[in-house]
């Protein structure tokens, strides 16, 4: 039937470079999205360090772009081929597959007074061809190419998930980097931008001092105190105080930045705690661009809604704010990304808009991404 829902699947891996998401979603016209499966596969060390090494090479040869995006291709291919085999789903009965791809450098607004670029890895077409689906990739360049920051794309697919017209909603993904979105109650148009890092430098600040892969609840950094002159140090980053729309990336903020205000002699869990206080205290400036002081509910996704001791720190600063999980509307934190992309496959197939130039700049509404077939 026309109405039927569609199966899509959503490719996710975000710049903690943990693994590849994949979420298998049901869509329809007029009726919101559902999370019918999903299946993480964990990225292969020698995977993670190829992409950490690009992420932040001064520069690269084509055969070292070439292997790990064939790497990472086989990776999103293994995830969709778990997902479907773990549900008993052939690859015929999945419309499409939607890659965001491994972003690597993500520059809007250029580089050394070049053009704007953003570069994700991937290979859509091989893609198509190891997994038998239909793949829609490249959703970034075309918001790009209209003047846009090309991020964050997943506040459209926000307003389809958690919009209500009896109270001011926030959406906060707390990924890698931290990008809110704002969903006003009367229906105006999202707003939303990157306020910047969030477990990016925690994570690598973690690993370097032989804490595992991450901080896991936040109880190292719960065990430090925070340095209010290196946190203040680390706020003086003109980023933090640039309007929106703006958007961030490893390309600003790695392990050299934070190497580069340390005065020596920190104990490093204090530096843990203020890392996880600069997340915090970066995302409420941010929403107070937005909103104020005003009361909202704060939809908190992504890994670090896992974080007792984050969330604790954004609490004490969003004193009007109601936290809560994106798991109170049955879609779980950790898969809304994923999800995104699913989304946008099913607008790109169906030639709806994808982006919101409210929230990334551009200068309309534009259809996102190309299609590779099986």
């Amino acid at each position: 039937m026309e109405n039927d829902p569609a199966l899509y699947i959503g490719l996710m891996s975000g710049t903690s470079l943990d693994g590849v998401d994949a979420a298998l979603v049901a869509l329809a016209p007029d009726a919101p999205p559902r999370l019918l499966a999903t299946h993480a596969d964990p990225m292969p060390e020698t995977l993670r360090g190829q992409l950490l090494a690009l992420c932040h090479a001064d520069s690269v040869s084509f055969a070292e772009l070439a292997a790990a995006e064939h790497a990472f291709c086989h990776l999103q291919a293994r995830a969709v081929t778990a997902l479907l085999g773990h549900y008993g789903i052939a690859a015929d009965a999945v419309t499409a597959v939607g890659s965001h791809g491994q972003t690597v450098e993500h520059a809007p607004d250029g580089h050394g007074g070049g053009p704007p670029y953003t570069l994700q890895l991937d290979n859509p077409s091989l893609l198509a061809e190891l997994t038998g689906c239909r793949v829609v990739a490249d959703f970034r360049r075309r918001d790009l190419a209209a003047g846009g920051q090309a991020a964050p794309l997943a506040p459209a697919f926000h307003r389809a998930l958690f919009h209500d017209s009896g109270e001011e909603r926030m959406v906060l993904n707390l990924g890698g980097f931290a990008n809110i979105t704002w969903l006003p109650q009367d229906g105006g148009a999202p707003l939303g931008f990157d306020t910047g890092p969030a477990n990016v430098l925690l994570d690598a600040w973690c690993q370097r001092h032989g804490h595992g892969r991450f901080d896991e609840d936040g109880a190292w950094a719960a065990s430090g105190s925070v340095d209010p002159t290196l946190l203040e140090r680390l706020l003086a980053e003109p980023f933090f105080h640039q309007p929106p729309p703006r958007s961030t990336g490893r390309e600003l903020f790695h392990p050299g930045w934070l190497e580069s205000h340390l005065s020596g002699g920190e104990s490093p869990a204090d530096v843990q705690a203020t890392l996880a206080e600069l997340t915090a205290a970066s995302v409420a400036q941010g929403i107070g661009q937005l909103l104020g002081s005003r009361p909202l509910t704060l939809i908190i996704g992504g890994g670090g809604a896992h974080n007792a001791d984050l969330c604790r720190r954004l609490a004490a600063h969003l004193p009007r704010a109601t936290l809560r999980s994106a798991d109170d509307w049955g879609w779980p934190a950790d898969w809304i990304e994923a999800g995104a992309f699913a989304w946008l496959a099913y607008r790109r197939l169906n030639r709806l808009p994808g982006n919101l130039p409210s929230v990334t700049g551009a200068a309309g509404e534009r259809v996102l991404g190309g299609v590779y077939a099986p």
